[in-house]
């Protein structure tokens, strides 16, 4: 099963109200076995437009564990403070498996 990520851009607006967000968001991501894998104020956009001041990345078990993590009642408690303080867009991704080789 792929690993599940979810990735966040944010067009912060309030950088105190996104200090209280983290504050509250890091038990729930202990919980809900999510990790930072990336967090970035100045990403190399490539091509394209890339929206928001923070892109994150997050990393969970399965794209079925970030869900849960998401619509978790202590992130549920969380993401207000981040409803307030930025604009974000919000994915949820599967991690690429290879398919296997024959033998």
């Amino acid at each position: 099963m792929p690993k599940g990520y979810v990735i966040l851009t944010e067009s912060i607006k309030d950088p105190a109200g996104m200090d209280a967000y983290s504050r509250a968001a890091g038990p729930s991501m202990a919980e809900g076995g999510a990790s930072v894998l990336a967090v970035d104020g100045r990403p190399q956009l490539l091509e394209g437009e890339w929206h928001g001041d923070r892109t994150v990345v997050l990393e969970c078990e399965s794209v079925e564990a970030a869900r849960a993590w998401y619509e978790s009642e202590a992130y549920e408690r969380a993401k207000p403070l981040r409803q307030a303080a930025a604009d974000t867009n919000a994915v949820i991704i599967a991690g690429f498996e290879p398919p296997s080789r024959g033998a």
